[in-house]
């Protein structure tokens, strides 16, 4: 246990989604209900977290796509302002992670989730990058512009599919983020979509918060075909804390998903495509949460349990974020 908590205070730890509330968001400095804030950031060596901008999927239209984008931008200013540049620094760049945690600082990163936000308009990507976000989720709940949902919502008239994967607006989305050098996140994207987008993209896709379907049949797993092309293109599955992404259960039953069951998950996407292409995130305030890792407190809870199935240091390290960073330098340097 002293070898562990030893492993896990020397690793850069970073929890590539986390949800906020909005609006009205609480003090991150104080203690609070929210399963991340700073003081349990600080007891879990949490060194670092992706703060989202997430936009429920609404009307496609003028009126619904201009709130959408004035959210998301309020949301990319307010996690900005979280950090005060000593204690908690606002990092945009893999560089600038780096340094903070040398430093002994705690990290804010921002991301936005659904490209509903972006209308339109595909200059959003350059101005959500100066505000300092690095990645785009193309999708949410529901299909949007951009692309088909792995999970159409039929209150919104969704059919099983729109676009057959991406739409034209969506590839040119994508150029558009390569050029911004943001990542695309093809977490909440239809199987067609997600393998569209790897190949329409100048720089690896990442899956942000998903799990391995080949272990728990939910839409929002990806599939063993799936893993096999982020593979061969640089990417990243990245495991995260949802139950229901973890673990089958009837419905009406708790779902008992665990630090262990997310274990497997690794497991199974490193014996398929290798400790290079895994990472970790808990999508906490936004559905995560297992036994085990239940707030960012119990961070080390994980490590732990990583490092019994026999991860040491350097496969920690990748998978907590030196995965992620590969591709945030792939993509700052694609970026123009």
């Amino acid at each position: 246990m002293m070898q562990a908590g030893a492993i896990h205070a020397a690793t850069l730890c970073l929890d590539a989604h986390v949800d906020i509330h909005w609006p009205d968001p609480p003090d991150p400095l104080a203690e609070t209900t929210m399963r991340v804030d700073f003081p349990k950031m600080a007891r879990g060596g949490l060194d670092a977290a992706i703060f989202i901008a997430y936009l429920p999927q609404g009307r496609r239209d003028e009126a619904g796509h201009a709130a959408a984008a004035e959210r998301a931008e309020a949301m990319l200013r307010h996690i900005r302002a979280r950090a005060d540049g000593t204690r908690r620094r606002f990092c945009a760049t893999a560089a600038e992670l780096e340094a903070c945690f040398a430093a002994g600082a705690q990290a804010v990163m921002s991301a936005v989730e659904n490209g509903y936000a972006m209308g339109r308009d595909l200059g959003a990507p350059a101005r959500w990058r100066a505000l300092g976000a690095c990645y785009l989720t193309l999708t949410h709940d529901g299909h949007n512009d951009l692309a088909d949902s792995a999970r159409p919502r039929a209150p919104l008239g969704d059919a099983a599919e729109e676009h057959g994967g991406l739409s034209p607006l969506g590839r040119d989305a994508i150029g558009a983020l390569n050029r911004a050098g943001l990542l695309v996140d093809v977490s909440h994207v239809s199987k067609r979509g997600m393998m569209q987008a790897a190949e329409v993209s100048r720089t690896p896709v990442v899956a942000t918060h998903t799990a391995c379907r080949a272990l728990a049949d939910h839409p929002r797993c990806i599939d063993d075909e799936q893993l096999d092309v982020l593979r061969a293109v640089g990417g990243l599955a990245q495991v995260t804390a949802v139950p229901a992404f973890l673990k089958r259960v009837p419905e009406g039953q708790k779902n008992p998903s665990s630090v262990e069951d997310m274990a497997d998950h690794v497991d199974h996407a490193v014996g398929r495509i290798g400790i290079e292409h895994v990472g970790l995130s808990s999508d906490f305030d936004g559905g995560g949460g297992v036994e085990g890792w239940q707030d960012a407190s119990e961070t080390g809870g994980l490590s732990a349990a990583l490092l019994r199935r026999g991860y040491g240091a350097r496969e920690l390290g990748l998978l907590w974020s030196g995965n992620f960073l590969r591709l945030l330098r792939r993509a700052e340097t694609a970026a123009g």
